[in-house]
């Protein structure tokens, strides 16, 4: 078995980012094992052919052995779910004896060798990465990057590194349970998906390993402090230093805000968003729907709403009366929601 696998995990809309990260991990670490997971099931119209792909394996949400799956999954948006099950996936490929295992997220491209996270998975349990490795000194650089590390968690989780021993099969446990109850976006009440979850990290578990060189997880939220350029042999620089991977999270709306606003004049950062566009281009998906995503709808193709979602995941005796939401007729959760909430907010209006 090799010793490295490298897994994400997505839904059908983002496969033309993962299969950038896919082109790029091999382009630098052609041993690795690449695995998929997809929370998602295939359009009509659109062939998905594992064979074709550069994926070593491909896992569907459906193969993780999770309890009351659909139940499970109507309580998740597509973020929520896509993270929820990172904890599943790093559990088992710790059962099936992989040495050292790597998360990335799939809307990451890899730039540098990652060899230096493998020599530090000999000595350590959990690598993590810091959103942000310096203070900032300008009030909404403060706002942006340290208050909004305090909201969104310490350590970025588009990047996760373990080794196969005890201790991280103890974290593997704890981490995959707190996400399957609680892997939700909600910042007030202390929680965004997997993230903050591993601000405990250090706090519960041994030999965690901070990883702070600005080379690794480099992303618009810390460009200020990690100026992308290049040496005269045409290398990529993050901040003075070998760029490793960079995150290239919501290009094509918060990121590229903030990417125009920490990038200043520097052509470099851009130059990088130009290649990853090209790139994405390159690996579309032109047969799929914009924004497809199997579970965003009943069976009968109604959208179902974030209220809908909310109400469900918070009242245990809904779960238990509907065990599959997605389904649609007289005893539905859809059909209860019609005659008992949504007629009771029409009346009120």
């Amino acid at each position: 078995m090799p010793e490295v696998v490298c897994f994400t995990s997505v839904s059908l809309s983002y496969l033309d980012r993962a299969r950038v990260l896919a082109e790029t991990v091999k382009r630098v670490h052609p041993d690795w094992t690449l695995c998929i997971c997809i929370c998602d099931r295939p359009h009509p119209g659109f062939r998905f052919d594992p064979d074709t792909e550069a994926f070593d394996r491909v896992v569907w949400v459906e193969d993780l052995d999770i309890p009351d799956l659909r139940s499970w999954i109507f309580k998740h948006d597509v973020v929520e779910l896509c993270t929820a099950v990172k904890g599943y996936l790093l559990a088992n490929l710790l059962d099936e004896g992989f040495a050292k295992i790597v998360y990335l997220d799939p809307d990451i491209a890899v730039f540098g060798s990652l060899a230096n996270i493998e020599r530090l998975l000999d000595t350590s349990t959990i690598v993590l990465t810091p959103h942000v490795v310096a203070p900032e000194d300008h009030e909404q650089a403060i706002a942006d990057n340290e208050i909004g590390t305090l909201k969104h968690g310490t350590f970025n989780l588009g990047f996760l590194a373990v080794r196969n021993c005890p201790e991280a099969r103890r974290f593997a446990e704890w981490w995959r349970s707190r996400l399957h109850q609680y892997c939700y976006d909600d910042v007030a009440n202390g929680l965004f998906t997997d993230q903050r979850w591993c601000d405990l990290v250090p706090c519960f578990f041994d030999d965690v390993h901070i990883l702070r060189d600005p080379g690794y997880n480099v992303a618009s939220w810390n460009l200020n402090r990690r100026p992308i350029s290049f040496d005269t042999d045409g290398n990529i620089l993050a901040g003075g230093v070998p760029l490793r991977f960079f995150h290239f999270t919501k290009v094509n709306s918060i990121g590229q805000i903030m990417l125009t606003r920490y990038a200043g004049g520097a052509l470099g950062a851009f130059d990088l968003l130009k290649w990853y566009r090209q790139r994405l281009r390159v690996h579309g998906v032109p047969d799929l729907p914009a924004h497809y995503w199997a579970f965003g709808h009943f069976e009968d193709n109604e959208p179902i709403r974030r209220e809908q979602r909310l109400l469900y995941r918070h009242r245990v005796d809904l779960q238990r009366a509907f065990p599959d939401p997605f389904s649609v007729g007289g005893h539905s959760f859809s059909h209860w929601y019609a005659h008992h909430v949504a007629a009771a907010a029409s009346q009120a209006a």
